[in-house]
């Protein structure tokens, strides 16, 4: 489930819309109970039944409502075939002939008995989980089955190493050429004293939810719901800020968003502050990459070495930028020896993009300016991609 601003549900994902429905194994009424509730949380619909179905001679209850043996095999629910399954305590003497298979949880409500690692094993469950203590834990892997979970997204931050380096200015770039080179694009505005993403972009009025709807969220947010209610602009979805007065989100927040962002796969940009406070460090410890853009010039080096030393504490690969070369200013490699990180490249400045950004063009937009060229090279350097960027 999505939840917006005070915890109010903004919109649910569709029962098993994406990966499946998990099987529920279990004669506890209370246990069985405990566990829709949590699948209802997760958006997903499960079957469940007494026994494992391949070995059971009689339907069970909910789910699909016909026949079990063979039939069940045939239709998709059966111990084998289904994406997840959740074996009460209660159950596990009963599954012990089943297959061994990946994605086998026991479940209980008091399982303080010392025999139930025994029967975890027999029945070659991945990890024990005990009620309620491992229900969150619990909803994110029903989470995952219903929306179909696979490779993440490549998350990539974009920071300035000084003022006016003209880091928001790249994030959007790198956003709109991945956008164009077809990849699921997400473009997350971290920095509330920032201007606005969706501003820089063009779409300030475009409808969808900005940062202080999603500042109520607690736990986990679904991923497909949060693609869905973002503004959409030039073929990629923005999380931006509103005009109000909030300049905060709370990490846990932060941490849930970004999550949810990455388990769509494709790629994640995210424009960072320069300061990293609490809230930043939770979106830098999920990033892939950190790309920190530092004009050629001595005093923004000086200022690019605290930002830098702060980043480094936290994000796994930090790499600069190198924006232009001032006259009689400091080359790329200069740059990046003096603050001791790699260099990921250097973009020369564009002419005339000032001027195109003011009438509406968001930048990246030209396919043979030196923005662009830079960002094409980069995704298909970090993607592996062989083919070449449309405009």
């Amino acid at each position: 489930m999505l939840v917006g601003g005070g915890g109010r549900p903004a919109r649910a994902v569709g029962a098993g819309a994406a990966g499946g429905r998990p099987l529920i194994i279990t004669e506890d009424p209370l246990l069985l109970d405990d566990l829709l509730r949590l699948c209802a949380a997760a958006g997903a619909e499960p079957h469940v039944r007494h026994s494992v179905p391949e070995q059971s001679g009689t339907g069970g209850t909910g789910g699909t409502g016909g026949a079990g043996g063979a039939e069940e095999v045939r239709g998709g629910v059966g111990w084998e075939s289904a994406p997840l399954v959740l074996v009460g305590d209660d159950a596990a003497r009963r599954v012990r002939g089943a297959p061994r298979r990946d994605g086998v949880f026991l479940v209980g409500r008091e399982l303080d008995d010392p025999l139930v690692w025994q029967r975890a094993v027999e029945i070659g469950a991945e990890e024990v989980l005990r009620l309620p203590d491992a229900e969150s834990r619990l909803v994110d892997r029903i989470a995952d089955v219903v929306e179909g979970a696979g490779k993440p997204a490549l998350a990539v931050g974009v920071i300035g190493g000084s003022g006016g380096a003209g880091a928001s200015t790249l994030a959007c770039a790198l956003a709109i050429r991945a956008a164009r080179a077809g990849e699921r694009t997400i473009l997350i505005d971290g920095d509330p004293l920032g201007g606005g993403m969706d501003v820089l972009l063009g779409g300030e009025g475009a409808e969808g939810l900005r940062w202080p709807d999603f500042a109520g969220s607690r736990g986990r947010v679904g991923a497909g719901a949060l693609e869905e209610s973002l503004p959409e602009l030039h073929a990629l979805r923005v999380l931006s800020w509103d005009r109000g007065e909030r300049v905060v989100v709370p990490p846990a927040a932060m941490r849930s968003v970004l999550a949810a962002a990455r388990r769509r796969g494709g790629v994640v940009v995210v424009d960072l502050p320069r300061r990293v406070d609490e809230a930043v460090a939770e979106v830098l410890a999920q990033l892939d990459l950190v790309l920190m853009v530092v004009p050629g010039e001595l005093r923004s080096v000086a200022a690019a070495g605290r930002v830098a030393a702060g980043v480094r504490m936290v994000a796994r690969d930090v790499r600069v930028v190198v924006r232009g070369r001032c006259p009689g200013g400091l080359d790329a490699e200069t740059v990046a020896g003096l603050l001791g990180v790699p260099l990921a490249g250097e973009v020369p400045v564009e002419l005339g993009l000032p001027g195109r950004v003011a009438e509406g063009e968001p930048p990246g937009a030209q396919r043979r300016g030196a923005l662009a060229r830079f960002c094409d090279g980069f995704w298909q350097r970090a993607l592996g991609a062989a083919p070449g960027v449309p405009a």
